[in-house]
């Protein structure tokens, strides 16, 4: 063995025009790595590389209802909102009868519970016989699961009147003494 051979045999070395081609490719690469360096380092000026153009992107103004929808999404106020759609239709949902009587007042999420004041007593009873159709029909109309149950209050009983004819202990004008 020589010592020609162990030597990794090489074609031959480029020249001329070849030369010139693997120095314009080299020299083109750098130039691009630079270019864009130099790009990065402007959109990082210009605040994270965010451009405005005809293009559609976050930063874009949205119409009202968007804009609504979107913040209803980000917060999680799905729910609320559409329970509260529900008490403007309060008449379609329930009947003109019942909502002459019946009001919602609030929706409790955390129970999932519609608040519901009646003007008499024999209406709370009647909405509270009708509790399991209106839950029912609710949940069609909101999604599964949104009511669970609906909390029917009775009239409220008129305001205390604190004063000097007032009995010590007394609660109320219902109050019978014993």
């Amino acid at each position: 063995m020589s010592g020609d051979e162990s030597a990794p045999k090489r074609g031959p070395e480029p020249s001329g025009v070849d030369l010139a081609r693997v120095a314009l490719r080299a020299a083109r690469e750098q130039a691009r790595a630079r270019g864009d360096a130099a790009q990065q380092r402007k959109q990082a000026r210009r605040g994270g590389g965010l451009r405005s153009g005809a293009g559609a992107d976050g930063r874009d103004p949205l119409a009202l209802g968007a804009a609504i929808n979107r913040l209803l999404t980000e917060r999680g106020w799905e729910a609320p909102a559409a329970v509260g759609g529900v008490m403007g239709r309060w008449p379609q949902i329930v009947g003109e009868d019942v909502a002459k009587h019946c009001v919602p007042e609030r929706y409790d999420e955390e129970e999932r519970a519609l608040i519901v004041r009646c003007d008499s007593t024999a209406w709370a009873t009647n909405l509270r016989l009708l509790a399991p159709t209106l839950v029912a029909r609710l949940n069609e109309d909101l999604g599964q699961g949104t009511v669970r149950l609906i909390k029917v209050l009775g009239p409220g009983g008129p305001p205390r009147r604190y004063g000097p004819l007032r009995a010590p202990g007394s609660t109320g004008p219902g109050d019978t003494y014993g």
